[in-house]
């Protein structure tokens, strides 16, 4: 848990209408270091019956322009958020906090920059560290906090990294569940998610 670096303040609130259904979206501040996140919102949440018993499907999702908007195949990141969303909306309820953590927190121009290293043939932990960062700078404390202003306390993560799990672990939440998300294999991308299970431990079989 980093304190220091997680102490959010709800900022503005809007409809968000999209292919996967209407959903809300809550603007965040971070008043430490000034980063914007969001709360993507589907359905009634929480919802009182599930969120006691069941817990409410969560996913902590990290900025990913190349991946997100220009669907890029180097990774995994936009398949995921459209699935996250896919899977909510056919729930009925589900919550995608997107944190402004780009490159695993490195940046936007640093995550160019990686990308460089590993078409010289680093894999992404080593283009990371070749730049002089850590292999992952995220943190998941802000994203804690969202989720308990949202008034979550029970939720399901949709994740395969357990590292994410122990980032929201001491926030008063209770984790129900993980739920697994493995994307289609390509050339494009099989070195990336082998690198992601063999040296950041994310669990799933490639």
């Amino acid at each position: 848990m980093e304190p220091d670096r997680a102490r959010g303040a709800r900022a503005a609130e809007a409809r968000l209408p999209t292919e996967f259904g209407e959903w809300r979206i809550i603007g965040y501040r971070n008043e430490v270091d000034e980063r914007e996140h969001v709360a993507l919102v589907y359905g009634d949440v929480p919802a009182a019956e599930l969120a006691e018993e069941q817990g409410v499907l969560v996913r902590m999702h990290s900025r990913c322009l190349t991946g997100d908007v220009f669907h890029s195949r180097r990774c995994d990141c936009g398949w995921q958020l459209e699935t996250a969303m896919r899977m909510m909306q056919a729930e009925g309820r589900g919550v995608i906090v997107y944190l402004d953590q780009e490159g695993r927190g490195i940046g936007l121009i640093n995550k160019l920059r990686a990308y460089e290293l590993q078409d010289r043939g680093a894999d992404t932990v080593e283009a990371n560290e070749q730049l002089g960062f850590k292999a992952d700078l995220r943190n998941y404390g802000i994203g804690a906090q969202i989720l308990l202003d949202l008034g979550l306390r029970t939720i399901r993560v949709i994740t395969n990294n357990p590292r994410k799990l122990v980032g929201l672990d001491g926030y008063g939440l209770v984790l129900h569940d993980r739920v697994r998300l493995e994307a289609p294999t390509s050339d494009d991308n099989a070195g990336y998610l082998e690198t992601k299970r063999t040296k950041l431990g994310h669990l799933f079989a490639i």
